[in-house]
C-alpha cells in the first residue's frame, strides 16, 4: 500500500520530509525498512542558524549527499531496491539533456533544492506538456501570486502542484527558481524494480 505524502511539521524539515516522500512514492509501505525512516532524519537537519540553534538553518548540502550516498550503499547490500544520484551546480537543469527529466521519465523522482522565499526542498515526481508535477511539502492553501501555479488536491500520493517548467532553470531567488547555479542541487532516486531501462523499453513495446 502507498501512504499519502507528508508535510512538514516545522519550518525547517523539507529536506528530510521530501526524502521521506520520495521514498513513500517509490515502494509500498511494507517494503520501507524503519531504518531508512532512522537515518533520513538523523543525518537532516544538520545546520545552525546564527544564534546557533541546530536544526534552525535546516538541511545542508554535505548532509543531502551523505544521504545519497548512504542510500546508494543501502540499496547495493540488498536492504532495499532503491538507488541514487547526488547532483550538483550546472548539471541541476530541467530540459531535454537534464538527467532530473531523464530519471522522471524512467518512474524515477527528484528531490531538488529551490526557491521558496528561502532555500527550500521539493519533490518532482513527474513532468508533462511542459509542466512538473510536484509535491511542497510546505503545507499552503491560499493561492499564488502567479496563476499558472496550481494547487492539486486530488493527488496526495504524488503531487500537490503543478509547475511550469519555465520557472526552474532561472538564476534569480524567485518562486520555485532553482538559483544560482554555485547553489543547485538534486538527489534523484529510483526503485530498481520498477526503473524503466532501454531493456524493459523494449519489452513493453514488444
Amino acid at each position: 500500500m502507498k501512504n499519502p505524502l507528508r508535510y512538514q511539521m516545522s519550518e525547517y524539515d523539507c529536506g528530510p520530509t521530501s526524502m521521506l516522500n520520495g521514498i513513500s512514492y517509490l515502494f509500498e509501505r511494507e517494503e520501507i525498512p524503519p531504518e531508512v525512516i532512522r537515518n533520513i532524519m538523523l543525518y537532516c537537519l544538520d545546520c545552525y542558524n546564527a544564534e546557533g540553534v541546530p536544526g534552525k538553518c535546516g538541511t545542508s548540502m554535505a548532509a543531502m549527499m551523505f544521504l545519497s550516498n548512504w542510500l546508494c550503499g543501502f540499496g547495493k547490500i540488498g536492504r532495499l531496491n532503491i538507488s541514487s544520484q547526488y547532483l550538483s551546480g550546472k548539471s541541476v537543469f530541467l530540459g531535454q539533456e537534464s538527467r532530473i527529466n531523464d530519471a522522471l521519465r524512467r518512474r524515477g523522482v527528484a528531490v531538488v533544492r529551490l526557491y521558496y522565499e528561502v532555500e527550500h526542498y521539493v519533490l518532482l515526481t513527474g513532468e508533462q506538456d511542459g509542466v512538473l508535477l510536484m509535491f511542497d511539502p510546505y503545507y499552503w492553501e491560499e493561492s499564488y501570486e502567479e496563476a499558472d501555479i496550481r494547487i492539486v488536491k486530488d493527488h496526495p500520493c504524488s503531487y500537490n502542484r503543478i509547475v511550469p517548467a519555465s520557472y526552474f532553470n532561472r538564476e534569480s531567488k524567485e518562486t520555485y527558481s532553482l538559483g544560482p547555479y554555485e547553489g543547485r542541487e538534486a538527489v534523484l532516486l529510483f526503485n530498481e524494480k520498477t526503473k524503466m531501462t532501454p531493456e524493459r523499453t523494449i519489452e513493453y513495446f514488444i
